[in-house]
Formats: C-alpha cells, structure tokens, sequence
C-alpha cells in the first residue's frame, strides 16, 4: 500500500460555473462596457460651454428623477416582502380606505419633482437659447450653412471660400451660424458641442456654439429627410488658429467658384460623395437662397 500524500487525502472537487452564472456575469460585463463607451462620444463627452452646461442639466434632471424612482422602487420591494402571506405580523385591514399623511406625500414629491425639474428647463432655456450669443471676448467667426439633399454645405462669408461636407473651425473661438435649407426640414447637430436647431426652407435660424479644444466632432442631421439621410453626415474639424488662416490660404489657392450656376447642380438631390472645397464665393449667396430669389445672386468679380 502507498501511503497517501500530504494533503491530498481528499479529492479534489472542481467547481463548474453554471450557465445562468457565466451568462449575468457576460451581460454585466458587456453592459459595462457599453456605459463606459457611450460616455467617450456624443453628448456625455462635450468639447464645448454649450455641450457642457446641457451635460450639466441632463445630470441634474436625472438626480432629481432618481430621487424619486430608487425611494419608490425600495418601497416596492419592501411592501411586497413585509406583507406577504407567511408574515404573520402584518395587519389586515380590509376597512382602511384613507389617510391624509399618505395623500400629502403622494402629491408633495411629484409636485415639487415638477417644480425642480421646471425650473431647470426655464433657466436652461435662456441661458442656452441658440440666438443668444456666448460670452467671449474673442470675436466670432461666421458660418452659414445650407442643407442640401443629401450634403451639408458651409460658407465663411467673411474669408469667402466654402466646403462640402467638412467644417473646419478655430479652437476657442465662438461660432455664430446662420442656417436654411432648399428643400426640407433638416435639423443641424454636432452632439460633442450642444444645441441642435432646425434648417428649413425660405427661413434663417441661428445658432451659437464653441469648440473649447482641437479635435474632430462628427455632425449630422437628426431629422428624416429622404433616402440619404443616413448618409448626411459631416466631421467638424476644430483647429489651432494659425492652422484654420492656413486652412482657409490653401483653399483659396486651391480654386472652385460656388456661384449660382455651381449651387444648381449642388442642389440636384445626391449622397454625399466626399469633401469639396470653393476658393470663391459669390457675394449674397446665401441670403438669395435662404429667401428663394436666386435669379438675384451677382456674378463674382471679373466675370
């Protein structure tokens, strides 16, 4: 007989994770992985003071709502527990039918959840209307962007150039836009720096955002708009200062003319086919599409 070894006089019993087990433990992990994910894009990581005072709201809006649902949802679970049917110390009363504590408290909370929750959507409301411009000491660069179907197109009037589907900014700089479209209804967001607003037809909205640091943001239309839809998106480009007026060098050298008879084959419905750039603008370009008289849009010079 061989003596048994130190030990090991017992067996060794491997335990086998059950399905259920490996199958929480790969949703939790999953789950996990798609919070931390989500709050690297979009509107959970804003590069911008809109972005951010929006973020700082729907923080807010949701602490108060939690205050309410995890209170309720305990009160669930301890109600249900304490007078189930084998706890002999709870007390039947078939009779009761009200109490005025309990009707204070039903209405107070909700009532002052309205309350809190009001008056952050009022003071957000104007603190962040999209007309108002920021506080900056620097001044701002304007935009105007036109919705087309299916691209996005942006004109600096101030440097006079233009670009298909990319807009290229300055780092720190407030960006005042001015937005329409030529056909439908398209809604302008770039969801890293805040407030979306509506492009439409034979109008002009304004917008006001900032781009706090260097960086690409990916933009798009949030509103249905036909078969490319999907496909209406565009990258804002944040930059250095001294490399957006290089940016802006290279693309009037680069040539293009957006004029009248350029902008009627841009506006023929098409998806996006990849970023173009216009080195001369026509003067009152925009406002001539923005209120539907194109026929009024001036030559360029020297034409």
């Amino acid at each position: 007989m061989h003596a048994a070894r130190p030990g090991r006089m017992f067996p060794e019993v491997t335990q086998t994770p059950s399905a259920s087990a490996m199958w929480l433990r790969a949703v939790s992990m999953t789950s996990a992985a798609m919070l931390m994910a989500s709050c690297n894009e979009g509107v959970l990581d804003p590069h911008g003071p809109v972005g951010k005072a929006e973020r700082v709201i729907l923080y807010d809006s949701t602490a108060i709502m939690l205050a309410v649902i995890i209170p309720v949802i305990v009160l669930t679970l301890a109600f249900a527990w304490w007078f189930r049917a084998r706890n002999k110390r709870a007390s039947y009363r078939p009779d009761w039918e009200y109490s005025g504590r309990i009707e204070m408290i039903i209405w107070f909370i909700p009532a002052l959840v309205i309350l809190f929750l009001g008056g952050i959507a009022w003071t957000g409301s104007h603190d962040l209307d999209p007309r108002v411009p920021l506080e900056e000491s620097k001044t701002p660069l304007d935009i105007e962007v036109i919705s087309l179907d299916w691209r996005w197109l942006f004109i600096y009037p101030h440097e006079g150039i233009a670009s298909l589907n990319r807009l290229v900014v300055p780092a720190g700089v407030p960006l005042r836009f001015r937005l329409t479209s030529t056909t439908v209804m398209n809604s302008f967001f770039v969801p890293q720096l805040g407030s979306q607003i509506y492009a439409m037809p034979n109008m002009v909205t304004r917008l006001n955002l900032e781009a706090d640091q260097p960086g690409t943001f990916d933009g798009l239309s949030a509103q249905f708009s036909g078969d490319g839809f999907s496909d209406m998106r565009f990258d804002l480009v944040s930059t250095a200062t001294e490399a957006f007026k290089d940016w802006v060098n290279t693309t009037k050298t680069q040539g293009g003319v957006l004029d009248a008879r350029t902008f009627e084959e841009l506006v023929k419905p098409a998806r996006a086919d990849g970023v173009q750039t216009y080195g001369q603008v026509s003067e009152g370009l925009f406002d001539s599409i923005s209120s539907d008289h194109m026929a009024a849009v001036p030559p360029l010079r020297g034409q």
